[in-house]
């Protein structure tokens, strides 16, 4: 079983348990520590020291989301020498990309950029340098800018650790190392198979949705919660709305069960249906050879009018029916009960299962 002890923090005594980092038992207690590199449900790295604090007798600062907590630890997360660390931390991240924020789809919604604030950086004392990395567009549904990216390896480890896909992982050394699949490949032109972890698990603007570029900002946006309806898991996701349409699909890991935040390609990218303008609106009956607007009741009296023809002639179990995972349980139970009571036929199923 685990040790139950205490530790000190910024003066404060908060209980810790053996296993846990500095960085899980501070946020557990409401103390602040920033990071970049840290992402819940995957393992630590302490890529970008951020998260860098005092802990007594230890000869050099830490990492918060890597250095395991002893009893009668002495931690302090807000001195002049961590703030002053973290500060050349972020001002290094900021001066070797091109974290221009008037055009970011992510300005709003950028953990550097909070930093920079927090930090009170008004510029730099290092030459801005960015890479010069083409911007990825060679796909409908992620787009990616390197010269933003800070190589937190917060994408590798979402594709590797969380989805599983093993598509990202880093390439070359030094100040030519970057992200990306095997070779230098496209996303298009690898295994991706664009379930977008690595959209949501990027805190800077590096990686994006296409579909929401130019399409309105973080702050413009409204976030509604529902049910992916594409198969019968129940995940959770979260739609955001901009102009009364959907721009995006993002997950929602900290309330988010069973799926915490994860989706797959279709509950991700698979929403562009509801405003597509091929969706009928309107019944259509074939007349002459021609499909033909029609009312509500006068498609319902024709379908009616078939079906029981059909079961006249052929039977019950000669008609089969196909329900569907965009209606809700009581509209899908009522589908089953006119089939079975009103049709008399078992041939009944639901696209959620297949």
């Amino acid at each position: 079983m685990s040790e139950q002890f205490t530790i000190n923090i910024d003066g404060k005594e908060v209980r810790a348990m053996t296993g846990q980092t500095i960085l899980e038992v501070a946020r557990e207690n409401g103390i602040f520590i920033p990071t970049l590199c840290h992402y819940k449900g995957t393992s630590n790295v302490g890529a970008c020291r951020v998260c860098a604090i005092e802990v007594e007798n230890a000869r050099s600062l830490v990492a918060a989301c890597t250095m395991p907590v002893n009893p009668g630890m002495i931690v302090r997360t807000d001195t002049e020498r961590v703030k002053n660390a973290r500060r050349l931390v972020v001002e290094l991240l900021w001066s070797s990309g091109d974290h221009n924020c008037l055009t970011c789809e992510s300005n709003g919604n950028c953990e550097l950029q909070d930093l920079v604030y927090e930090l009170g950086i008004e510029k730099p004392r290092f030459t801005i340098d960015p890479p010069g990395y083409d911007l990825e567009l060679t796909n409908s549904m992620i787009a990616r800018d390197l010269n933003k990216c800070i190589l937190c390896g917060r994408c590798v480890r979402a594709c590797n650790e969380i989805q599983v896909n093993d598509v990202l992982d880093f390439s070359y050394r030094s100040s030519h190392a970057k992200v990306g699949p095997a070779f230098g490949a496209d996303y298009i032109s690898s295994n991706c198979v664009f379930c977008g972890e690595c959209v949501d698990a990027c805190p800077t603007g590096a990686i994006t949705f296409k579909s929401a570029r130019f399409m309105g900002r973080p702050w413009e946006t409204a976030k509604v919660k529902t049910t992916c309806t594409y198969c019968g898991v129940g995940c959770q996701l979260d739609l955001n709305i901009h102009n009364g349409k959907i721009i995006k699909v993002t997950g929602n890991r900290e309330h988010g069960l069973p799926n915490e935040g994860s989706l797959c390609v279709k509950g991700r990218f698979g929403m562009s249906f509801v405003d597509h303008p091929d969706r009928l609106k309107t019944p259509l009956i074939r007349k002459e050879g021609e499909l033909q607007e029609a009312t509500w009741e006068e498609a319902y009296d024709y379908i009616a009018d078939k079906l029981k023809m059909i079961k006249s002639e052929f039977g019950s179990d000669s008609i089969a029916g196909l329900s569907s995972a965009r209606c809700s349980n009581e509209e899908n139970y009522l589908f089953q009960k006119f089939m079975r009571a009103v049709i008399g036929t078992n041939n009944v199923d639901h696209c959620a299962r297949l």
